[in-house]
């Protein structure tokens, strides 16, 4: 099975640069995993949007779209749950 490639937008990568080490290498385990499942069981598709979906890591949220065709996985925002659909 092909993996997906995973690719930040840049105010991802800052969002994430600006969290907690522990925390960042807890967000990066997960979307590591995505790449072998870009929709495990704890992903939720984000109502009313046609393709993101959330994953819930403790209080933060990444938020990502998959593209099946080009095997990518875009990470839109990495944000704490009180910000993360605004």
């Amino acid at each position: 099975m092909n993996e997906y490639k995973v690719v930040f937008a840049r105010s991802a990568r800052k969002e994430l640069e600006s969290l907690d080490i522990t925390l960042v290498n807890r967000i990066l385990l997960k979307i590591e995993a995505l790449v072998k499942d870009p929709r495990p069981g704890q992903c939720r598709k984000i109502i009313g949007e046609k393709n993101l979906w959330r994953l819930r890591i403790g209080d933060y949220r990444v938020i990502y779209s998959i593209d099946d065709e080009q095997r990518m996985i875009d990470i839109n925002a990495i944000r704490h749950r009180s910000d993360a659909y605004r």
